[in-house]
């Protein structure tokens, strides 16, 4: 049975996905004031960079709609969509309607929505596992069962360079953002998958906050010797491999993978942040 693994924009790919047939992307826009910009394989992340650092207030982004969707169902026998966390975007719902509108004609089709209840590196982790499953021959039902199965046992860190945009969507105020800034605080922080941040810990500088986020998965990570390591940066390739070697200085992984942010996650992560998935 072939297969396709629909992943919105928000799943950072890395090289070797975006070479793989089995992988598509579905674009989010991000409106920056009346400009607009499709998450698409045109997205150029420099350009984007400059433009949210001279924008004074919060970039907005939109969902795709059902027809970017079903645009795509044709394509193979088995359909799996990786989304957005559906308490972050409306991506998994749009998603979810695209599925039962399709079925409502097609009754027959399998297809499976299954919502992240993450973004970037942990989107990425999923749609991996749901590839590993699928290729290796498993039933459509038996990907979804494992794949259901993974996402809810992942485990997500990520530090960020500039506190800039948490500030400006409103998750940190204005006082705290600045202060962090003139000390370069930089806060290592974990997300519960309902659209909710929590700091775990914080250090002076960026490296010493990696080696804190370091410490921090190695406090939590289960049977890291049969899990992929996904780490995604924003516009530091060297930050990525920094972070590698220092998670590996504590914990083996069974591979680690590193992909560049997309436009929606290099909305959140912002220059020079860094998120990890396991």
């Amino acid at each position: 049975m072939s297969y396709l693994i629909l992943c919105d924009s928000c799943t950072d790919f890395t090289e070797e996905m975006k070479q793989d047939p089995h992988f598509a992307h579905i674009p989010l826009t991000i409106h920056i004031g009346d400009y607009d910009i499709v998450d698409d394989d045109n997205f150029d992340q420099k350009d984007f960079l400059k433009r949210i650092d001279e924008y004074p207030e919060c970039a907005k982004s939109s969902c795709p709609s059902p027809q970017r969707y079903i645009e795509h169902f044709d394509q193979a026998d088995e359909i799996y969509i990786v989304t957005l966390s559906s308490h972050l975007s409306g991506s998994y719902n749009s998603a979810l309607l695209a599925a039962n509108m399709y079925l409502e004609d097609h009754p027959d089709k399998k297809i499976h929505v299954f919502d992240s209840l993450s973004a970037s590196a942990g989107q990425t982790l999923v749609a991996l596992k749901a590839n590993e499953l699928a290729s290796a021959g498993l039933s459509f039902e038996e990907v979804v069962e494992q794949t259901e199965s993974f996402l809810h046992k992942m485990g997500t860190k990520f530090v960020l360079e500039s506190l800039d945009t948490l500030r400006k969507n409103g998750r940190l105020s204005t006082v705290t953002a600045t202060i962090a800034s003139a000390l370069n605080i930089k806060p290592v922080m974990t997300s519960n998958g309902n659209g909710e941040i929590d700091k775990i810990t914080q250090a002076r500088g960026m490296v010493k906050a990696i080696a804190k986020m370091a410490d921090a998965i190695k406090a939590d990570a289960v049977d890291s010797k049969n899990r992929i390591l996904l780490i995604a940066h924003c516009n530091n390739a060297e930050r990525a491999q920094l972070a590698k070697q220092e998670i590996l200085k504590r914990l083996p992984f069974k591979d680690v993978k590193i992909a560049e942010t997309g436009g929606i996650s290099s909305l959140y992560a912002a220059n020079g942040g860094i998120v990890i998935c396991y």
